[in-house]
């Protein structure tokens, strides 16, 4: 596991996409689609064990967003 992760966590919380894609990309050596898998399943992760921490639902989240 990574000392990073809490800095992920934040950037996926705090809705900030590219930050949090960049260090997995970084940390992990992971292409692009293995980093928007990592993402997801982190993303998820923390919706069930930290749902207060998010501003906006999961319908909202990503709005917006193109890659």
């Amino acid at each position: 596991m990574t000392d990073r992760w809490p800095e992920i966590d934040e950037n996926i919380v705090s809705h900030r996409i590219i930050p949090a894609m960049m260090i997995l990309r970084e940390v992990f050596g992971y292409d692009i689609r293995e980093a928007i898998d990592a993402f997801d399943a982190r993303y998820w992760f923390l919706r069930e064990t930290r749902p207060d921490d998010f501003t906006v639902g999961p319908e909202e989240y990503g709005r917006h967003f193109y890659s």
